[in-house]
């Protein structure tokens, strides 16, 4: 007898490091500034990431690491042993794809020369530079600790080391950033040639200083201008928009991310990390599940010897909200995701999500093409209203 329910999705690994310098005004990430030459607590943290993945570990059900990122926080104030013996303990416990994509997210204004190359020689291959703008005036305003010039030495440093494959993270809509501004930023990314960029809008989160005390952004018609003329300098340029705000070269689009954007699984290590995981229940049917790290670094620690372990939350999602989950995560793609990957990721009929579906196609804001989920180019502007649609619930659960 045979067993004919889909296989899981695809699994990946997100390692959280919750220190940075100084806190950001705009950042809503769990990140906690702890000032320049302080001493971090690499050994007890290393302990408690393993502690955290051995707890997971049955939840991972054998699937191979298909990517591993590592997020902050600024994960760059860690040194290169940190992470050679975190990857040698993740080796022990998991499989590891061949071609397994590992990315380190790092702050140009916290790199010492010759840190890149010991991450290079612990098994990272990927850099995302926390860049933002080449500007300095605009550098201070947001709140960074490196200058343009750090964030173009810190790219020659990783070329140096042996990357060759690099994502520069970088802003637009900044305050009083005008289009010629935005582009000016554009132009000394582009000639650093970057595999990848994530080109995306300042927005002002709730639990920010921002938030608080709002700078003076443009104007709604002005960003509409630079995004505009940012796409079309991205794309003159060979960087392929292919999700929202990202851009790559081909061959290079970010494997990790894409694994979110197609609601695959991915196990969530370090303080205040998030996972999503799914699992077959005796009778076959799949539940999906999302589970959150105790938050606090200090607390995250003192979890170790905690009998309740590093979860500090989860919940199972609901029937009537998943066509609403997948649809945040595929819809954020240019290209959109086959509707076949909704039962595969999900282990539901395709009616359940299709039904949703109906009023957004009248609307024109997908893409009328009965084997895609794909947003229209209007649906990609006005991604908030065609999500409105999609979640109201209209009956569809049977």
């Amino acid at each position: 007898m045979t067993d004919d329910s889909p296989a899981l999705p695809p699994l990946a690994l997100y390692v959280h490091v919750p220190w940075c310098v100084r806190k950001c005004p705009y950042c809503d990430f769990n990140s906690h500034g702890v000032g320049r030459g302080a001493v971090l607590p690499e050994e007890e943290y290393l302990a408690a990431l393993i502690a955290d993945l051995d707890a997971d570990l049955p939840l991972a059900a054998g699937r191979p690491l298909a990517s591993i990122f590592i997020g902050g926080g600024t994960p760059s104030l860690m040194s290169a042993a940190f992470y050679s013996r975190l990857f040698e303990a993740l080796a022990a416990r998991l499989p590891l794809a061949r071609d397994i994509e590992i990315t380190l997210e790092a702050n140009p204004g916290t790199l010492e020369r010759g840190r890149f190359a010991g991450y290079r020689a612990a098994g990272i291959n990927r850099l995302s530079l926390g860049v933002q703008s080449f500007q300095d005036e605009q550098l201070a305003a947001l709140g960074r600790i490196h200058s343009g010039a750090d964030a173009a030495a810190a790219v020659d440093e990783a070329r140096r080391a042996g990357f060759d494959n690099l994502n520069l993270d970088l802003m637009h809509g900044l305050p009083g950033q005008t289009p010629a501004l935005a582009l000016a930023d554009l132009e000394a990314a582009l000639a650093l040639s970057p595999e990848h960029l994530s080109w995306y809008q300042l927005t002002l989160e709730p639990n920010t200083e921002f938030h608080s005390h709002p700078p003076p952004l443009p104007e709604e018609e002005v960003l509409w201008d630079i995004q505009d003329l940012g796409h079309e300098c991205l794309e003159a340029a060979g960087l392929v928009r292919y999700e929202i705000s990202a851009y790559a070269r081909g061959g290079r689009r970010s494997r990790h991310n894409l694994n979110y954007w197609r609601f695959g699984d991915y196990l969530g290590i370090g303080a205040g990390a998030h996972g999503k995981l799914s699992r077959r229940g005796a009778d076959g049917a799949m539940a999906i599940e999302r589970r959150w790290k105790s938050r606090q670094p200090d607390a995250y620690l003192r979890r170790r010897e905690d009998p309740r372990g590093f979860v500090a939350g989860r919940s199972l999602i609901d029937e009537a909200e998943l066509p609403l989950e997948f649809a945040m995560n595929a819809l954020r793609l240019v290209d959109g995701v086959p509707l076949s990957t909704w039962s595969r990721c999900t282990g539901r009929e395709p009616f359940r999500l299709e039904q949703r579906l109906v009023p957004a196609r009248k609307k024109g804001l997908l893409v009328e093409d009965a084997g895609r989920l794909q947003a229209s180019p209007q649906g990609l502007l006005f991604l908030n209203e065609l999500l409105a649609l999609i979640s109201l619930d209209r009956g569809c659960q049977g």
